[in-house]
């Protein structure tokens, strides 16, 4: 939708442009408002809020158990990982720490989730460009991990597997087998799918160098996750802040100084080498033991209290998610506050598309992996 001319500093006009919500290459309810030189953007404001859904407030009107089902409606593609952030605030919060061979298992979880959300963004912003092949490879791989999800938790999505003190239901053999069949086969599709990136010419033509994000502008704006990372600077919660089992498996964490859209792709292909690197190591760790702790043998009765303030944060597919509890005593967390990734990481997109032609603005954008569950929350 287009509206009359504005008038920019220097006198000259520009043409407001909306994009979104509902725009085809918008990832998500996400709106765009943009002033446009020609077909040169000159400003764009992020515009949000159109799937707030209150559920920072609606944890705190629930028992603490309850909060999960929340925490996997935000990074709804990557819901293992939320689920993480939430249970590492809360059982700080209610001394109830999970067994080993629990934190094992949410540990081969998070990173299954990990590929999953990264199949998701590498098949999405294949569309963005205008292929279609990679999108069903994608999806495909994707699809073998939501077998196994389903086999653990009974759901594709939503998927509410972690509980407070532990896990809902133990992993078992047939499980323990289809993720060993994954991980096997899974590096050489991954191989084919990079190959459908990195051989197109028009991929590369209308990545490299484009979307440039100076270290110092992702700092300023608190942007994290690949994007940070493929800015040069080395910052993961998993080694910089070990939680789960992270510190007893070894793993790269990819960098690359290029700083712009090709770096960010390049940098989530290898994230899932490295999560595969992950699992391998992962899944021959599991210790025998309890799946949950024995306080929490009834988890959806759990009725704990909580006092004081706690702060947890994690790495998911996006960047640094933090979730901060405060308790005032009850068995209902008195605030919930949650650090959204890919809320800070889309402050930056202003800068990124200034003075660049509009049907960039859609590849640099493409790099972000929004989703706005998380965002609007």
């Amino acid at each position: 939708m287009l509206k009359e001319d504005s008038e920019s500093a220097n006198g000259n006009k520009w043409v407001e442009l909306n994009m979104g919500p509902q725009h085809p290459s918008m990832h998500g309810v996400l709106r765009l408002r943009v002033k446009l030189d020609g077909e040169i953007v000159k400003e764009c404001e992020p515009i949000i809020g159109y799937l707030h859904r209150n559920a920072e407030k609606l944890c705190e009107l629930d028992y603490y158990c309850d909060a999960t089902v929340y925490f996997d409606r935000m990074d709804y593609v990557g819901a293992m990982n939320m689920e993480v952030g939430y249970l590492e605030a809360a059982e700080k919060l209610l001394d109830i720490p999970p067994p080993e061979r629990a934190q094992w298992i949410r540990l081969i979880m998070a990173e299954l989730n990990r590929i999953a959300a990264h199949l998701v963004w590498t098949g999405a912003f294949g569309l963005d460009l205008g292929m279609l092949t990679p999108f069903f490879y994608c999806f495909a791989e994707r699809e073998k991990i939501q077998r196994i999800f389903v086999d653990i938790s009974g759901s594709r999505q939503q998927l509410n597997y972690m509980s407070i003190g532990g896990v809902y239901q133990d992993i078992n053999d047939k499980i323990i087998y289809d993720i060993e069949q994954f991980i096997d086969q899974f590096p050489k599709k991954l191989e084919d799918i990079n190959k459908t990136f990195i051989k197109n010419d028009i991929f590369i033509s209308r990545n490299k160098g484009m979307g440039i994000l100076e270290p110092e502008v992702a700092l300023d704006y608190g942007v994290t996750g690949p994007m940070l990372r493929a800015s040069g600077i080395d910052y993961d919660i998993r080694k910089k802040e070990p939680y789960l089992m992270y510190d007893k498996v070894n793993f790269d964490v990819p960098v690359s100084y290029k700083k712009d859209n090709l770096a960010r792709y390049l940098v989530r292909i290898e994230e899932m080498r490295q999560s595969i690197k992950i699992l391998k190591q992962a899944i021959k760790k599991i210790p025998d033991g309890p799946y949950f702790n024995p306080k929490a043998k009834k988890p959806l009765m759990i009725r704990l209290r909580g006092d004081g303030d706690v702060y947890a944060r994690t790495e998911s597919s996006k960047g640094e998610f933090g979730v901060y509890l405060v308790g005032d005593g009850g068995v209902k967390p008195y605030r919930v506050r949650v650090r959204s990734p890919t809320f800070k990481n889309l402050s930056v997109a202003p800068v990124l598309v200034k003075d660049q032609m509009i049907a960039d603005l859609i590849a640099i954008l493409g790099t972000f992996d929004l989703v706005f569950g998380e965002i609007d929350r």
